[in-house]
């Protein structure tokens, strides 16, 4: 699958190639695939070591973290010696072994022209739970998110559609009425299987019918998901963890969508949840989304850190956790949760595009479900599942605060009204 991410590696390669790579991600969103096509495609020889398969790896980094060693340790094991000018080494599921990633600091400060690129599932874990010192400005740090849906039209072979979308993107002049129906259908499809690989996979595999796709693909990476909240915290913390992770689908589904504790339980306090929200969050398979009050610049610096929204990092796994079929989603039957997933899918498509979430309520009377920060400016943008576009929230804002310009998503073509840019669905990875 061509990704988008590709261009970062890139640039690595041709600019800062003698400072280690790391990337970092949730599971089963391509870290390992995309790597190892990479170093293929680009050196003569490639080395690939992964932690979680032997766990005589490990021992490569006992006792002397110096590059020389090290190498000499894995050109024994493998045996051959290993040729550090034209060779590349991978180390995968880096997160089990905190000497090797203390070894990536001598790595980077080596005269030799080593090349070393790592990733791991639960890296954002690992990092925020260091118990050394990290390597910071001796490691290049990347993360990888689910496709998105311009990666999901590369998939499905519609390179064209996707060229046509950005063309009327960028003249902001509605699409053809057709080719605007196909984009929308194919968006319904892209909110059922989401962005994972594995799962676009599967529905290639079907003949590219949505009808005979599985199911099964995203319940294996759920339960993967759950079996990593298992294997990598404590008993007690697994317990709130999973509970937060399960109660996402029903604290998107209430009318106030802000995260509140008492839906896990109603003992439930924050000070006893709050650790588990964040190795949710820096295990990369949610997204925080918080309150703004006051929409000024930096938005960083207003938001209410104990106010927010959480949302999944792949609206097709959302679509699972909620227990919502396919033909459901596909013959617009239970509309209100339709508009749960189309949010989810904004808020994971700006945050692969390195957005940070925010959102804007005015007392619980007015709420707008982003904020962006485009060209120095806070533009309001809305989202709606359907061409029903009526809103006293966005009129409110805008009247109040008098931003540049607005933002509605929703399936109607692209245009602009009253200073108020109407985008499609399947255009949000454009903004």
């Amino acid at each position: 699958m061509e990704r988008k991410f590709t261009e970062k590696l890139n640039i690595w390669k041709n600019e800062y190639i003698n400072i280690p790579f790391m990337l970092i991600g949730a599971r089963q969103t391509g870290k390992t695939y995309i790597i190892k096509k990479f170093c293929r495609e680009n050196f003569e020889n490639q080395i690939y070591i992964n932690f979680d398969e032997n766990d005589v790896y490990e021992s490569f980094f006992e006792g002397s973290l110096n590059p020389e060693d090290i190498i000499n340790k894995i050109s024994t094991f493998l045996g051959y010696k290993i040729d550090i000018e034209n060779t590349i080494l991978f180390f995968d599921e880096i997160q089990k072994s905190e000497r090797a990633i203390n070894s990536l600091k001598y790595f980077c400060e080596s005269e030799k022209p080593y090349k070393i690129i790592c990733a791991g599932s639960l890296l954002g874990v690992k990092i925020n739970r260091y118990t050394s010192s990290f390597p910071v400005g001796k490691v290049r740090i990347e993360y990888l998110y689910p496709l998105d849906f311009e990666e999901f039209l590369w998939a499905m072979k519609e390179d064209l559609l996707s060229d046509e979308i950005h063309r009327c993107y960028e003249k902001m002049e509605p699409m053809n009425k057709a080719l605007h129906e196909k984009a929308l259908n194919l968006y319904k499809t892209y909110l059922c299987t989401g962005g994972m690989p594995a799962s676009i996979n599967e529905l290639i595999s079907k003949n590219k019918d949505i009808i005979l796709y599985s199911n099964d693909i995203k319940e294996n990476i759920l339960t993967a998901y759950i079996a990593d909240m298992s294997k990598y915290t404590t008993s007690s913390e697994a317990i709130k963890v999973r509970e937060i992770y399960k109660s996402i689908p029903i604290q998107l589904g209430k009318e106030n969508q802000k995260f509140q504790y008492k839906v896990i339980s109603s003992n439930a306090r924050s000070r006893d949840y709050e650790s588990s929200i964040e190795w949710l969050i820096q295990s990369g398979i949610i997204l925080e989304c918080n309150l703004v009050k006051t929409p000024k610049m930096p938005l960083e610096i207003y938001k209410e850190s104990k106010i927010f929204k959480l949302y999944l990092s792949d609206c097709g796994l959302l679509m699972n956790l909620a227990k919502i079929s396919i033909t459901s989603m596909l013959n617009d039957v239970n509309m209100l949760y339709k508009g749960i997933i189309a949010e989810n899918y904004v808020a994971q498509t700006l945050k692969s595009k390195g957005k940070p979430l925010y959102y804007y309520e005015n007392n619980s009377k007015a709420e707008i479900d982003f904020l962006l920060n485009i060209d120095d400016e806070i533009i309001p943008v809305e989202v709606k599942a359907s061409d029903n576009t009526f809103s006293k929230s966005l009129s409110a804002y805008v009247n109040k605060y008098k931003p540049k310009y607005a933002i509605r998503i929703s399936s109607k073509n692209f245009g602009i009204s009253n200073n108020i840019k109407s985008i499609p669905l399947y255009a949000v990875h454009l903004i």
